[in-house]
């Protein structure tokens, strides 16, 4: 991947390749970046151009024949470790059982890929992945030989903070002191989730939301329709993912629009028993499913907070969100918005730990209820 097909983000890519020209890489970088930005296009790309052996204008050749293994994610010297998790045929996974998954992933979705289509590729919905000692071993076997071909061998470690903690200290040693000639480039969404020794060992490179203007002008390359787009973009919030699903009508953003609107009208009206059947069918979707109907919630509620203030030219809701918004945002207000904000936050934190979710809904929803007529 080179940096000229990555959307937007030229700072950030005039800055990586400036570290390349001046030979100041530093050996360990955190990609810190939320859903949606590219850090991981970036990671790729980075390493793809310090190994290129003919670069050109600040972005590697794409055609010798590093650029060649990179753009399909074969190179010898170019390492992948992710979350993974249990299986049918294999009991004890590592990131090498997944490779051919990953690359498939990878090379579909131009390396804009979330945990949500990870866990689809490979069947784990329902079960928490992480990565875990077997990894960190592999990392330090991996990283003992010599490289094969090129300058820099380079280990990308996706999602970071889902390093198993008690695994983590087994690569204490090698990212604070790799073999010379190694890179790692570590890539996540959340800092606060990282272990405190993994953090203070790597360089931040912090990635913003794409623009609007930038946003547009991929999705428009892309094919889709500039009304489609514009609409799609105003949601998104500089999401790159959100956006495509967006345009294609995903049937997750539906289902959340849906969800929310008939669990808050059941709370205010503190219907129990529809209550209860709400929270049934929530308990029987997976970990990522009911984490991204959280996460749209919480969502929903800063434009609901946004339409109180008089900001509605900040507000960012498709025209089928518009009616509903209009009627609810009244009971989203100072009073109440910053303890719906903590308790979504929180429920999002332990449904990644694999709460109850029965539990965990039929508590949200008591508590909505007292906090809606505030």
């Amino acid at each position: 991947m080179r940096f000229a097909d990555i959307t937007g983000q030229e700072e950030i890519k005039k800055r990586l390749v400036t570290t390349v020209e001046e030979s100041r890489v530093s050996h360990a970088q955190l990609f810190l970046g939320p859903e949606g930005s590219g850090k991981l296009a970036l990671a790729i790309a980075y390493a793809q151009y310090i190994n290129c052996t003919d670069k050109q204008n600040g972005d590697s050749c794409g055609v010798c024949p590093s650029c060649v293994k990179y753009r399909k994610l074969i190179h010898p010297d170019l390492h992948f470790i992710y979350p993974t998790a249990k299986i049918k045929n294999i009991e004890k996974p590592t990131s090498k059982d997944f490779i051919s998954q990953w690359r498939e992933l990878l090379l579909e979705k131009n390396s804009y890929v979330n945990l949500s289509h990870w866990y689809s590729k490979i069947g784990v919905e329902r079960k928490q992945a992480i990565i875990n000692a077997r990894d960190c071993n592999d990392i330090i076997k991996t990283l003992s030989y010599k490289s094969y071909e090129s300058e820099y061998k380079v280990m990308i470690i996706w999602m970071v903070e889902k390093l198993f903690h008690a695994a983590a200290p087994k690569i204490l040693k090698v990212l604070e002191e790799p073999p010379d000639k190694t890179l790692f480039l570590l890539v996540s969404e959340n800092q606060d989730l990282i272990i405190n020794t993994i953090l203070s060992r790597t360089q931040l490179i912090k990635i913003g939301k794409l623009t609007d203007s930038d946003l547009t002008k991929a999705l428009i390359k892309e094919g889709y329709d500039p009304a489609e787009v514009n609409n799609a973009v105003r949601i998104a919030d500089g999401n790159y993912l959100a956006a495509e699903r967006l345009i294609s009508q995903s049937e997750d953003e539906r289902y959340n629009f849906l969800k929310f609107r008939e669990w808050m009208r059941n709370v205010y009206q503190f219907d129990v028993e529809k209550l209860s059947k709400f929270v049934a069918g929530m308990s029987k979707n997976s970990r990522e499913k009911n984490k991204s109907f959280l996460n749209y919630a919480l969502r929903f509620t800063r434009e609901c907070l946004l339409m109180n203030y008089n900001s509605s030219d900040l507000v960012r809701i498709s025209n089928e969100e518009s009616e509903f918004i209009n009627k609810f945002y009244p009971f989203i207000n100072e009073r109440n918005s910053s303890l719906i904000a903590e308790e979504l936050d929180r429920s999002i934190y332990h449904i990644e730990r694999n709460a109850n979710p029965g539990v965990l809904f039929m508590d949200l929803s008591l508590k909505f209820a007292k906090w809606l007529r505030k």
